[in-house]
């Protein structure tokens, strides 16, 4: 999410959906949902089409997973050393503090895949301003390199460097003996749930990976499957975004697991489910320190986006605020894809308010500033639902900008998405995932994918 992502005049958006009657695609051949474009619920809670997809925009910043729930994968040797705490040439100077990327974000190493179990470090960005002087050594503009004494024995439990193999690494997540960054465990992070897997990856650009997710399976009372899958994305210009994600996932996923099993109809368990969100990311606002809002009075408080869905054995209800999105991908590819949500942003409520032609829209820099978020500060929070009943088997992607960026259209997350994406949703989406970072990782990349209809928790990627 783009530091400007936020607070942009807007004109009267669209009346918000609410909970109500599953839409009901035509019997037609050429499709089991409803068509190619966003649905948005009418006042009777069914939704109706909408526009079609529009042009991404893969400079954009958009932020990961439960770290008790999660998997980090590995992380090889060979990686190169996180600026400002590596060794240099003499006279070489250390890049300044102030470097970012072209999308604005602190400069960050481009890194590979982390390693297994590795504890994440505490550091919360890459290190620039970290000099031989610090270590008390003479020549401060120069960086110092020595080998590990072999007569030092490691601490027991201490965390060895990940390129080096030797060093020790400090409580800032840096190697005492190379000074290479170490990654931490929301880099990257996996997990599969049953027959739902996601998948979350920092990007190439981004410090801190600000997406989260929650995935999920249980019953309804009548002992047939659901299967949940939440993603939130934190908004880069407020403060923590990457802890609202965290609290926003945690809380809707939880909220829906608690209220299905319960018999609340699906579309109304999504609903309070955004709000359960809502109020998590609001009580982080109220945890800031009265001494911080006095050194940084001009700090946004934490927000992010939200997206779900929730799949049964023959209803898909999905739920959003934000420009997080969801599509439907057919198995069999014999009926076209949809993408199932709307986003809250700046260019599609010029388009759906009939000031501004959707081509000249989303031409505009301001095209995707989000409208719609979680936080203490929106406006006002509007939770759109939408319920489904396809007639074919397929698979529900969910996903951040950071996917969709790459695959902005149904039809071109369709040709992304893996053949057997519902039989092995954790590899279909660690294809996604990769199919972000070949096009650049401008962003945070986190997708989930469920698939319809549900099936039984024991069924998982073969």
């Amino acid at each position: 999410m783009s530091a400007d992502a936020r607070r942009h005049p807007t004109p009267a958006a669209p009346a918000a959906p609410s909970p109500g009657a599953p839409a009901q695609p035509g019997a037609s051949p050429a499709g089991p949902v409803p068509h190619a474009g966003t649905p948005r619920a009418s006042a009777s809670g069914a939704p109706a089409p909408a526009s079609s997809a529009h042009q991404a925009a893969p400079g954009r910043n958009p932020a990961g997973a439960d770290p008790q729930a999660a998997v980090p994968s590995s992380y090889g040797t060979g990686v190169p050393a996180a600026p400002g705490r590596h060794p240099a040439a003499p006279a070489a100077q250390p890049a300044p503090a102030g470097d970012t990327a072209p999308n604005g974000a602190p400069a960050a190493p481009v890194q590979g895949p982390p390693v297994q179990g590795r504890p994440p470090a505490s550091g919360t960005g890459v290190r620039l301003d970290r000099r031989a002087s610090d270590e008390g050594v003479a020549g401060g503009d120069d960086y110092t390199l020595q080998a590990p004494d072999p007569r030092v024995a490691p601490e027991p439990h201490a965390a060895v460097c990940v390129a080096c193999r030797a060093g020790r690494v400090d409580d800032d997540g840096y190697c005492e003996n190379c000074g290479h960054a170490q990654p931490r465990e929301r880099d990257h992070m996996e997990q599969e749930c049953g027959p739902v897997a996601a998948v979350s990856d920092r990007g190439l650009r981004h410090h801190r990976n600000e997406d989260a997710f929650a995935v999920g399976t249980t019953t309804l009372p009548d002992g047939a499957p659901v299967s949940v899958a939440v993603v939130c994305d934190g908004v880069s210009s407020a403060t923590r975004p990457d802890e609202a994600s965290l609290a926003a996932s945690r809380a809707a996923n939880a909220s829906l697991l608690d209220a299905l099993p319960r018999g609340t109809h699906p579309q109304q368990a999504m609903h309070e489910a955004i709000l359960a969100a809502s109020e998590a990311v609001d009580a982080l606002a109220g945890e800031q320190l009265s001494e911080a809002r006095e050194h940084a009075p001009q700090q946004n408080a934490p927000a992010c986006t939200i997206v779900g869905a929730v799949v049964t054995a023959g209803l898909l209800v999905v739920g959003w605020v934000g420009d997080s999105r969801v599509y439907w991908i057919p198995v069999d590819r014999s009926a076209p894809a949809a993408r199932l949500t709307e986003d809250d942003s700046w260019a599609a409520q010029m388009v759906a308010a009939g000031l501004m032609g959707e081509a000249e829209a989303y031409a505009d820099h301001r095209a995707h500033a989000i409208t719609g978020w979680l936080g203490a500060d929106a406006y006002e929070l509007e939770p759109h639902t939408a319920a489904f009943k396809p007639d074919r088997p397929g698979v529900v992607v969910v996903c951040t900008d950071g996917l969709w960026n790459y695959a902005e259209s149904a039809d071109d997350m369709a040709e992304a998405v893996p053949a057997d994406a519902a039989a092995r949703p954790l590899h279909a989406a660690r294809v996604l995932v990769g199919h972000a970072l070949d096009g650049g990782g401008h962003d945070n990349v986190t997708v989930a994918l469920v698939p319809f209809p549900a099936v039984p928790q024991g069924a998982g990627s073969a």
